[in-house]
């Protein structure tokens, strides 16, 4: 099993001299953890040169993350990520979408305290994702996907949302059931595991970041709307819109859409709303995105449709036909 650690408040520690958590050295980790030991399982750790706080990942650190994973693939089982939790969802997204058919589980994890604390979430995430990353069922792994395992709960990686800054219950799957719950004992859900084609294994390494989130809002102006959309070089729009699928009737936003349509720029209607799902053209504050070209995001959630739509405009067969690639799941990651 490869430790994968990234940075992140799991691998942190008060630092008195500046008065704020820094990055311990990992590599301690199995002597800091002798639970570890006990599973019958060759446990080895590799660290990012420099560990970063999730606020500061980037296209390049997911790249370089399944480039790694890719490296490793034939010498071990499966991998466990230690990531910072503020951007897990949206990592755990696009590395779900860059790599094809895996066959293997990569399981992202982290905490909400650092280990060093004595109320830390860490030990039991940390533990459990192991194990969890470890089991196998007639001989082959029951996880085949990307997934966030925490506080009890393993879920898929681009289903999940982060709603929690000060809970050690942070992350929530969207509009799909847990894929496990971690008890006395751990029960997996195997009905809505995912099941990969007998491929194989392949990465993509390209991500285009020409693109945008933009949260529709009462009031929201023409003008800060139109700015937005004629950003230079701009590929693509995640649109946030009300309910299941709403916006403003205004002539001046069905009027830009248009336009962009025209340019070439592709806009993934998603809802704001935690659960539930977009349904264009129900209502008549709808059918007017349907008219002007913007594609129904379904139930896919934010992370997981502006990674999509990175993945989707810069890899080939995908990008022939943008409108179909984001339409259709392609890794489980909606309905």
């Amino acid at each position: 099993m490869l430790i994968i650690y990234t940075g992140g408040t799991m691998g942190m520690h008060y630092d008195p001299m500046v008065r704020s958590l820094v990055p311990f050295d990992f590599s301690d980790i199995i002597s800091t953890l002798p639970e570890l030991g006990r599973f019958n399982l060759t446990l080895e750790l590799i660290s990012f040169v420099k560990p970063i706080d999730s606020s500061n990942m980037k296209p390049s650190h997911w790249i370089a993350l399944v480039e790694l994973i890719y490296q490793q693939y034939q010498e071990y089982d499966g991998f466990v990520i230690l990531h910072g939790t503020d951007t897990m969802a949206y990592t755990a997204s696009a590395v779900s979408f860059m790599m094809e058919n895996l066959n293997k589980p990569v399981i992202f994890t982290g905490a909400q305290l650092p280990l060093s604390e004595v109320r830390s979430d860490a030990r039991e995430n940390l533990v459990t994702a192991i194990e969890i990353a470890a089991a196998r069922k007639n001989g082959k792994p029951i996880v085949k996907e990307v997934c966030i395992y925490f506080n009890h709960a393993l879920m898929r990686g681009n289903r999940s949302k982060k709603l929690q800054s000060s809970h050690f219950d942070a992350f929530l799957s969207e509009n799909y059931p847990n894929l496990a719950e971690a008890g006395i004992s751990i029960e997996f859900n195997e009905a809505v595991l995912y099941s990969p084609p007998d491929k194989p294994f392949r990465i993509y390494t390209k991500l285009d970041s020409n693109v945008l989130i933009v949260k529709l809002f009462p009031g929201i102006t023409k003008e800060v709307v139109e700015c937005l959309f004629n950003t230079s070089g701009l590929k693509g729009v995640v649109l946030e819109t009300f309910g299941s699928g709403n916006a403003p009737t205004d002539a001046w936003l069905e009027d830009i859409l248009k336009n962009a349509s025209k340019k070439g720029i592709v806009v993934l209607n998603v809802s704001q709303c935690i659960g539930g799902t977009v349904f264009q053209g129900r209502y008549d504050t709808s059918r007017h995105l349907e008219k002007s070209g913007v594609i129904s995001g379904k139930n896919i959630t934010t992370e997981a449709a502006i990674t999509k739509m990175m993945f989707v405009l810069a890899n080939k067969p995908f990008s022939e036909n943008v409108k179909a690639s984001l339409e259709d799941s392609m890794r489980g990651e909606m309905d």
